[in-house]
């Protein structure tokens, strides 16, 4: 069934490489689409496919994508789909030929196209051990591609949504340069529209976040198996969230907000395309699962591109000591005591101890009447952070705490990663789309840019009345009792959305959730960095906490080294909540 006069169906198949394998086909056969995305890259994914590029130069790409292709190749041209993924991940190029050959070994005729340029690594200057290092390019490579009669568009690190803004500016006629002149009267046509598109494009994103996945009110919906999602773009940008009849999960304005917080900051939302406006959204239930996108405002992006650097930071091991029973703090001081005296002569670079007290007394099961102990060690040394680590702690199993015994048998040292983030400007970059006949075409930086800066601060809205004996009476209750909350990494930093379900609601945590109160509630914040951002046609406020994961998620610095569950911790954080809300 084609789409409606002036609307483009764009949806997704992949939130990550390793994403459920069969949403490919899934997305394909469950309804009409125009464009189907898939997702594959992630800062963890970049260092993943260096090191993959070490081995083997013709690899650094998301195999995954071709194996899902040998059907899904077919279902898309019977169905006039166009598919536009970024799997191409250090080697675009060649992704794109072995499409090509996929295509000729199963007979199905498409034209396959690819966007590069996003590969600075030989640009040099990145500092030591850099392994990847790839600029955030926009959509007009994609746009170019597609305009040109591309069926598959592959590409390297893109921004996510890109791989929205790009085909709806393709279909929609949109310029991707911008105007000139910052009085030019077509300036808030093709920016806004181009706003909204990334709006979309970041719901889409991270696949069955947007339809129930990682949702802090899960149990109030079935989420088994949540289908994908899809956005319903307009020619002015404003869109509505869905998914295909009779799958799985949810589309509310909940789910909505919950993935537009996610990985965010503040009411600038910058990219190659153009900076979104996150103060401008509006989101409205349209019916069943169907969420309406609109309002939202650009403006010029920034001069710079972001570039993601991955290096190889070392090598790190861990070990888990299970301490049962009785005395688990003077079990946790003796074996610490032990295993650091034995790596005195040869102490790795960094040595931590996180111990996580999950027992419980008079506890039924051995399992919850156990402690774990963790330590993790750091260094460039392999034999440093292996045998001297695991041979401290393997000569301990008969002479320490009564019950010893590790969750895993210790090993060698394995690499781990760090992620940094550089800019350079924009006009610095070769954007290149190689079109489906081979031609090589430059794609132009946008004319007009603008220097980040942070959007004025909104007014608070009106509190609640005080607490008895002025007002409202309270209850010391969960926070997530009434907000919902979604968490995640940039870098070594994390990002904690936090929004309410009310107006009351909102005029509560507007004034509750302050720095000084979330640093409270998050003890491992109240060192850091913590800037809040207001964002009232959401009703959230959005936290960043610099620092909190070290060096990345490939160092595996941090028990939760995304952040991934930071958010579901502060909801479980007690409060004094008016009763109201409750």
């Amino acid at each position: 069934m084609p789409s409606p006069p002036g609307v483009l169906r764009i949806g997704n198949a992949s939130g990550f490489y390793g994403d459920r394998f069969d949403a490919l086909r899934e997305m394909l056969t469950g309804g009409p689409l125009d464009v189907l995305t898939g997702d594959y890259l992630a800062e963890l994914t970049m260092l993943i496919l260096g090191r993959d590029r070490l081995k083997n130069p013709d690899a650094g790409y998301a195999k995954t994508f071709l194996r899902q292709l040998e059907e899904g190749l077919g279902l898309a041209h019977e169905r006039g789909v166009r598919i536009v993924t970024n799997a191409g991940g250090l080697n675009p190029a060649g992704l794109a030929a072995a499409v090509r050959a996929l295509a000729e070994r199963v007979g199905v005729p498409v034209r396959v196209a690819h966007v590069e340029g996003d590969d600075l690594l030989a640009r040099g200057g990145w500092g030591d051990g850099v392994l990847t290092a790839n600029a955030y390019l926009g959509g007009a490579g994609i746009a170019a591609c597609l305009r040109a009669g591309a069926d598959v568009v592959v590409t390297g690190r893109v921004t996510d949504a890109a791989l929205v803004t790009g085909p709806a500016a393709a279909h929609f006629g949109w310029d991707l340069t911008g105007p000139e002149g910052p009085d030019d009267p077509d300036r808030p046509g093709d920016l806004d529209a181009l706003a909204g598109a990334v709006v979309a494009g970041h719901v889409l994103e991270c696949g069955t976040q947007a339809t129930g996945g990682n949702y802090s009110f899960f149990t109030r919906h079935d989420i088994r198996r949540p289908g994908f999602p899809l956005a319903e773009i307009h020619a002015d940008g404003s869109a509505v969230i869905t998914k295909h009849d009779g799958t799985g999960g949810v589309v509310d304005v909940g789910t909505v907000t919950a993935q537009l917080l996610y990985e965010t900051g503040g009411a600038r939302y910058a990219g190659p395309d153009v900076t979104a406006r996150l103060d401008t959204v509006r989101l409205d239930q349209d019916g069943p699962d169907r969420v309406r996108i609109c309002g939202v405002r650009g403006e010029p992006p920034p001069p710079d591109l972001k570039v993601g650097l991955n290096r190889l930071g070392g090598l790190r091991n861990e070990i888990v000591f299970v301490l049962t029973g009785l005395d688990i703090d003077a079990k946790a001081r003796l074996v610490r005591g032990q295993v650091e005296d034995a790596l005195a002569g040869r102490r790795p670079a960094e040595v931590r101890w996180e111990l996580a007290r999950t027992d419980r007394p008079d506890a039924d099961t051995e399992e919850t009447a156990s402690a774990l102990l963790r330590l993790v060690v750091r260094d460039s040394d392999p034999e440093v952070v292996g045998r001297a680590v695991s041979g401290a702690a393997v000569e301990l199993a008969l002479g320490s705490y009564p019950g010893f015994h590790v969750t895993a048998p210790p090993g060698k040292g394995v690499p781990y990663g760090v992620f940094e983030a550089a800019y350079v400007d924009a006009s610095e970059v070769a954007h290149t789309a190689v079109l489906p006949d081979g031609c090589r075409v430059a794609v132009p930086t946008p004319l007009r840019t603008t220097a980040l800066e942070p959007a004025p601060a909104p007014p608070l809205p009106e509190p609640l009345p005080e607490p008895l004996p002025a007002g409202l009476p309270t209850r010391r209750a969960p926070l997530g009792l009434v907000v919902g909350a979604r968490s995640g990494d940039k870098g070594g930093d994390a990002n904690v959305g936090v929004w309410a379900r009310s107006e009351d609601g909102w005029r509560w945590l507007a004034h509750e959730l302050t720095t000084d109160r979330f640093r409270e509630l998050i003890p491992e914040s109240r060192e850091l960095t913590v800037v809040r951002h207001l964002l009232p046609r959401l009703r959230a406020v959005n936290f960043t906490v610099g620092g909190l994961l070290g060096e990345g998620v490939a160092a595996q610095a941090r028990f939760d080294p995304q952040a991934k569950a930071l958010g579901e911790w502060l909801r479980a954080r007690h409060a004094d909540i008016p009763e109201v809300l409750l």
